[in-house]
């Protein structure tokens, strides 16, 4: 039975430009429904200018909790009452709690990232990774592997004018953790496969493969795939990009981003409610949609 929207009803809400795409509203009101929680999450067009005003109104409408996507991210840092270590290390907030009127900057796209492995039974802590890409995504993917233990993390990107500042990023994330993070011009074909090599795992944290250029993989080179190679595509549009399909074809494990678009929306679920989100039942909704 649907819930009755009272005047008790508390509001969590995404705030992007664009934001009427996201699928973020029909995860988190499932949850809400499914939890018996007398909440509603809606999406909100905001500009940039508006932000600041945006994030007071948190605290004087007395929301639940925020989420935040581009191109908002790292501008909302310096809104924030305090930030979570994760969220201080990438730089960037995807959720906001209200803690009473205290806005606690959160970021769970590296931690649903790092649960979505577990989906394909990958463990990487202690263990090296190669990402290609050195983008939000990335950053978030890298701070939170690093946090969690992983031991080595090369990192491959283009090397253009932000190639300086991504250095700088990943030299922070690595003396702020146990982790040896390396960055390479993606160029360096030798290199690549040297890192690809020594890792268990490959993340595809760029749009390269996304609809409609979905016949192009990140990887030029597809028989540095094996099979204990396992692989990971941030993209859920397709589905199954070019590299997933390559990396298939060699037996390796693989998923694509829709899980850690789960998880990541999960992890915010329950910092705002304390309860668990109904992954299940979020995943076959997403799934469909």
């Amino acid at each position: 039975m649907k819930q009755m929207i009272t005047g008790h009803t508390r509001l969590a809400a995404l705030f992007a430009k664009p934001a009427k795409h996201s699928i973020s509203p029909a995860m988190h009101n499932l949850s809400f429904e499914e939890q018996g929680i007398d909440a509603v999450y809606l999406a909100f067009d905001v500009e940039p200018d508006d932000l600041a005003a945006s994030i007071q109104s948190i605290r004087q409408l007395d929301l639940l909790g925020v989420n935040l996507s581009m191109p908002h991210k790292m501008a909302a840092v310096a809104l924030m009452d305090e930030c979570s270590p994760a969220a201080e290390l990438i730089g960037a907030i995807n959720t906001i709690v209200n803690q009473e009127g205290r806005l606690i900057g959160h970021n769970t796209d590296g931690i649903g990232f790092m649960r979505a492995l577990e989906d394909i039974q990958v463990s990487i802590i202690g263990d090296t990774m190669t990402v290609i890409g050195a983008g939000g995504a990335a950053t978030a993917i890298i701070s939170q592997a690093a946090l969690d233990g992983v031991k080595t993390i090369h990192v491959f990107n283009r090397k253009d004018e932000f190639y300086p500042i991504i250095q700088e990023k990943l030299t922070q994330i690595a003396q702020k953790t146990a982790c040896e993070i390396t960055l390479t011009d993606l160029e360096d074909q030798m290199a690549l496969k040297t890192a690809i090599d020594q890792s268990s795992l490959l993340v595809n944290a760029t749009g390269v493969g996304m609809k409609p250029n979905d016949t192009v993989s990140p990887l030029k080179d597809k028989t540095l795939l094996r099979e204990s190679l396992a692989v990971y595509d941030v993209i859920y549009n397709p589905r199954e990009t070019q590299l997933l399909k390559d990396a298939k074809a060699v037996g390796a494990k693989t998923a694509n981003g829709l899980s850690m678009l789960l998880y990541q929306g999960a992890a915010a679920f329950e910092l705002w409610t304390g309860k668990a989100m109904p992954v299940e039942k979020v995943k076959a909704l997403i799934e469909s949609m």
